[in-house]
């Protein structure tokens, strides 16, 4: 693991304090960023300290956010923010809320929060997702950092050789990436709260059909289905429509356990040759 750098721990970038009843105020870091803008795996654990924080203060004994859909409004910038937390309601094996994160006067996320607790011992009573057969860690292609792409600088990425092609300009006729990933922010390991990260963190996969690496997210739903049992998560991101210049993208997280963590889906605006 990489050794502790002040402001890469995730814990510690995604924190809010009380600013008022309802209130918190976070400061968003630049170490998690793509292209100089806070990532939206990112945004949506800041929007998940904010929601327990605030569900906390209203007498919720709930320990994790099990699902969070975010609508990206404008993009913020790193650097200081304010969210404002609604609850809706504190029930016993559920609670939800609403969070709004601000900058500048602006809304920048509008979210809806639900919360609950996993239990590290729950019993599977179906499991219809299947992990994605590739190669191991040692045979799979690390995807090195960069400072367009900050999050990879807190994430290590191997992905398997066989859907790499387009780092080396060969494009390929299926949308999906598959591989690795491990949170590497000199501090911790994967947890319920932080998987909202790594729901966003693989490479978009329109990449392999020739997108740019212009590909915004206009919404973004997260879902944290177990705590997680490995240090090393494998999972794929699949494009499955493209039209009309959006694009609509499947994740699962799976651990070592062979059971899914978390997934997610998001609606993304993309650009590729020859127009959308």
């Amino acid at each position: 693991m990489t050794p502790p750098d002040e402001g890469r721990a995730l814990l510690a970038a995604a924190s809010v304090e009380p600013a008022g009843p309802g209130r918190f105020a976070a400061v968003l870091s630049p170490h998690y960023t793509i292209m100089g803008h806070p990532h939206g795996g990112y945004l949506q654990c800041v929007i998940a300290s904010a929601a327990l924080a605030g569900a906390s203060a209203e007498g919720s004994t709930h320990q994790h956010v099990t699902a969070v859909t975010t609508n990206f409004v404008n993009s913020p910038s790193a650097g200081p923010a304010e969210l404002r937390v609604a609850v809706r309601r504190v029930g016993r094996g559920v609670s939800f809320l609403s969070v709004t994160l601000e900058q500048n006067g602006l809304v920048a996320t509008e979210s809806l929060v639900t919360l609950g607790t996993l239990k590290e011992d729950s019993r599977v009573r179906y499991h219809g997702a299947s992990a994605p057969v590739m190669p191991d860690l040692e045979h799979s292609r690390t995807l090195a950092g960069g400072d367009e792409v900050g999050i990879r600088n807190v994430l290590e990425l191997r992905l398997d050789p066989a859907v790499t092609g387009w780092i080396d300009g060969q494009l390929s006729s299926q949308g999906e990436v598959r591989g690795w990933i491990r949170l590497d922010d000199g501090e911790a390991s994967w947890s319920p709260w932080s998987l909202l990260f790594a729901t966003d963190a693989f490479p978009p996969a329109t990449l392999l059909l020739g997108s740019s690496g212009w590909v915004p997210t206009l919404q973004l739903t997260s879902y944290v289905r177990r705590v997680p049992s490995s240090e090393w998560l494998r999972g794929f991101q699949r494009a499955v429509v493209i039209a009309d210049g959006l694009v609509d993208e499947r994740s699962e997280l799976f651990d070592d356990s062979g059971q899914l963590v978390a997934s997610s889906t998001q609606l993304a605006m993309v650009r590729l040759p020859g127009g959308n």
